[in-house]
């Protein structure tokens, strides 16, 4: 059972030490299993994230699939269509792969994943932002047709905590209080909109776990708890700037926790391993008997996660894994010429290396269009409120402003809201340019198009809507208006561009 929330950032979950989020499902499933510690998406946004999961490849070599709202390609089969070629009964709630097209196949929509099970709702949403799907009477539907003794896999894709938010429902809805929260990070000013902001946040999470909750209950009244692997994270960081669809720690560390109570001998380790989303496709297939090179998947840089499982160890169990890759091309369309804002990185040995490929772009988005990559919210209008008024800028500088500087260095153990960059010190430069150096061996070696000068290439691919191409222009001569950006606000954009 694949569980994967939307929108959700590392360290807001109880078994990570959060007080203000309760999580008690996510902390079973930590404590009778294995809680990772350094987890990662390839890419900070849901398509590519989710693509990188199914396929077990990095974005950068996922061609279309590198970017977000796109068509699906051909070329590539997911781990779900593997294991139903096997044998296997697939299906899955909530949001699956997307947004997107996902392609056809025999004239029929493409599964990437499986069977929906969307039928079953709940008589009340807890709140306005919530989903109407009950996701565990969705999952007993599927569990209830499944024939005896036949394989499965499941995904919940949790809509949660995804935008938009009912204001106010962590407080009046679920009880939370604003003082409850330790520490607002340094990047967003701390007052009751964006604490108010924080705790939505939170009871969207809640909702989530409390179906995972469910579902766990359901399969162990069926007696199918002890032989189900149970793996349960989040697609990319919070939807609040300088988090979800940026590159930072906030964006790209994600929580995951696996259960196997007949599988991993040695329950509630704390594992340092570095992890990678391309690690997931690898572990299912060999779990399932399917030798990788037997599943007409492409290749995969990934590495199976059950060395860690087979372990008594905490902390870290292999040397090997001392590092990942992350990236990013083309998010929302919000740039002139279809462009992206093109990243790539290296985490490992608690430092973030990044080089930005092109730093007189927006990093965000450009601001005559909202900002598009960052969601609409109350913590947004804040800072660009404080932003417009001269009152204080130094916020809006960090989530939207244009990077000075092409690279990035930041010690994630003692600055994880990377608000200092050891680039410009001598000290670190030895450190700095083997990380870089690494980084792009690794990169060639998987085929980057961007080390061999075609980066350029991944804004020659369509979208999946036909609005979204040459967006931009056609904004600006009129065809669009805000309301044709539905996930930010209309007072999100600026007047004029600020170039």
């Amino acid at each position: 059972m694949f569980c994967i929330l939307d929108d959700a950032s590392y360290p807001h979950f109880g078994a990570y030490g959060c007080t203000w989020v309760d999580t008690p499902a996510f902390d079973r499933v930590a404590r009778e299993g294995l809680l990772f510690q350094n987890a990662y998406t390839p890419n900070a946004k849901c398509a590519p994230s989710r693509s990188s999961i199914l396929t077990g490849r990095n974005s950068w070599q996922l061609e279309e699939a590198a970017n977000h709202v796109v068509n699906f390609p051909a070329t590539f089969k997911t781990f779900p269509e593997a294991l139903r070629d096997a044998g296997y009964a697939t299906g899955k709630t909530g949001k699956g792969w997307g947004p997107g097209n996902p392609g056809e196949v025999d004239g029929k929509v493409r599964k990437l994943i499986g069977e929906s099970y969307n039928k079953l709702n709940l008589e009340a949403a807890p709140s306005h932002g919530i989903s109407g799907k009950d996701y565990a009477a969705n999952f007993e539907s599927f569990l209830d047709a499944l024939g005896e003794g036949t394989p499965w896999f499941f995904w919940f894709g949790a809509h949660e905590p995804h935008r938009k938010y009912e204001y106010g429902s962590g407080r009046h809805r679920g009880g939370k209080s604003l003082e409850a929260i330790e520490t607002v990070p340094r990047f967003w000013p701390d007052n009751d909109k964006v604490r108010n902001d924080m705790l939505d946040y939170a009871f969207e999470i809640e909702h989530a776990d409390r179906h995972l909750g469910l579902m766990l209950e359901a399969l162990e009244r069926r007696g199918l708890l002890e032989n189900t692997v149970v793996l349960v994270t989040s697609d990319n960081g919070m939807p609040f700037p300088r988090a979800k669809a940026q590159k930072y720690e906030y964006s790209i560390h994600m929580p995951l926790a696996v259960m196997w109570p007949q599988g991993i001998p040695s329950s509630g380790r704390r594992i340092e391993d570095y992890v990678s989303f391309i690690d997931f496709a690898p572990t299912f297939l060999e779990l399932a008997g399917i030798p990788f090179e037997n599943s007409g998947m492409s290749p995969s840089p990934g590495r199976s996660l059950t060395d860690i499982f087979a372990s008594e160890r905490s902390g870290q169990v292999n040397p090997d894994r001392n590092y990942v890759l992350i990236g990013k091309e083309r998010h929302d369309y919000s740039r002139p010429q279809n462009q992206g804002y093109p990243v790539r990185g290296i985490v490992s040995d608690g430092h973030l290396f990044l080089r930005n490929y092109a730093i007189d772009r927006w990093p965000a988005g450009n601001p005559e269009l909202g900002y598009l990559d960052v969601d609409g919210s109350p913590t947004k209008t804040t800072i660009l409120e404080l932003f417009r008024s001269q009152v204080d800028r130094s916020y809006w500088t960090l989530s939207f402003g244009k990077r000075k500087v092409e690279e990035e260095l930041y010690d994630v153990r003692l600055d994880p809201e990377c608000l200092l960059n050891l680039q410009g010190e001598a000290s670190f430069d030895a450190l700095r340019q083997g990380l870089r150096e690494r980084m792009e061996s690794l990169l060639r070696e998987q085929g980057d198009p961007r080390m061999f000068g075609e980066g350029e290439v991944f804004d020659s691919y369509g979208y999946s809507e036909e609005k979204a191409w040459n967006f931009y222009e056609r904004f600006m001569e009129g065809e669009f208006g805000s309301e044709d950006t539905g996930w930010v606000s209309p007072s999100d954009y600026e007047i004029a561009p600020l170039d």
